[in-house]
């Protein structure tokens, strides 16, 4: 297929994508992360991680101070509405983040910085501390908020297409059609972002693979992420997820595969995700995405 081609306009700069693959790296800073929590809880330990993923071949870091891993609580400008029990406050997130984000931004003064939250609140802080992208899981959906301040800061957005609520994923009906469903509730996050004043040239969608999606439903999302190219950049978000586990570890061992033992299934998704017009992938393991994803662009260049 033909990958469309887009300059990504993050307010202080523009990043062009589409020619190859970008590569965002996960820098987690949570101490229960489904696939590395506590590793990089410490702020140094943190910014050494993210500078090795640069090293490495990462031109985006995203990185996350809260969990939204299955089961977790989420808290939005309207609590009640959305948790029945406390978690991560957007101070204790800000505490988290902003010494992370203010050690890459000195060491590499031109990075490209994302903060993975669903605040508006956190939002703000890290796009005036440096941040060049709000990567929001929620895709506005959980900080009634959040569109207005995305616009207000001109930075650039990830709207991720979430499925209910993460207390709410193991119990969740399946979708008659979860390719139109994602397909039909991006269109809206992105229409109602724009409603809000963001600009159409700062909005990257993702569908947003394990939110709220049982382990088959994320099969059709990756077999037809073409479909989902609606004039806008595509991110894919297969590392280390639990239905690549269970896929790739029955055919080995039986049973379903560790997050730190799913590096080969998360390349398959990963190449096939390129392959199906995705712009940038986000990733744990740089560098062997960095490898993959050059056999992949070499291959949408011979088409």
């Amino acid at each position: 297929m033909i990958r469309p081609r887009f300059n990504w306009d993050l307010g202080r700069r523009t990043l062009p994508l589409g020619e190859r693959t970008v590569v965002m790296g996960v820098v987690n800073v949570t101490p229960d992360s489904f696939s590395d929590g506590g590793r990089f809880g410490e702020p140094a330990a943190a910014v050494d991680h993210g500078l090795r993923l640069l090293d490495e071949g990462a031109e985006i870091l995203d990185v996350g101070g809260e969990s939204t891993r299955p089961g977790a609580a989420v808290i939005g400008s309207d609590a009640a509405r959305y948790a029945r029990r406390p978690s991560v406050g957007a101070e204790e997130e800000l505490r988290r983040v902003l010494p992370v984000l203010e050690g890459l931004r000195k060491s590499r003064p031109d990075a490209v910085l994302s903060v993975d939250t669903y605040k508006a609140e956190v939002a703000r802080r890290v796009v005036e501390a440096g941040a060049d992208v709000v990567n929001d899981v929620s895709g506005f959906g959980w900080d009634s908020r959040m569109a207005e301040t995305v616009a207000e800061l001109r930075c650039g957005v990830v709207l991720m297409h979430t499925r209910g609520l993460p207390e709410q994923w193991r119990n969740l009906e399946p979708a008659e059609d979860i390719v139109g469903l994602v397909l039909s509730e991006l269109r809206g996050s992105a229409a109602g972002g724009i409603k809000a004043g963001v600009a159409a040239e700062r909005i990257v969608l993702d569908p947003g693979f394990g939110f709220g999606k049982n382990f088959e439903e994320n099969y059709p999302l990756l077999a037809h992420l073409d479909r989902l190219q609606l004039g806008f950049p595509l991110l894919s978000g297969p590392s280390r997820k639990s239905f690549l586990g269970r896929t790739a570890g029955r055919r080995t061992t039986g049973s379903d595969l560790p997050p730190d033992q799913r590096l080969n299934p998360t390349l398959a998704a990963v190449v096939a995700s390129v392959l199906k017009g995705a712009h940038i992938v986000r990733v744990h393991d740089v560098r062997q995405a960095v490898e993959a994803v050059a056999v992949a662009d070499a291959i949408l260049a011979s088409e």
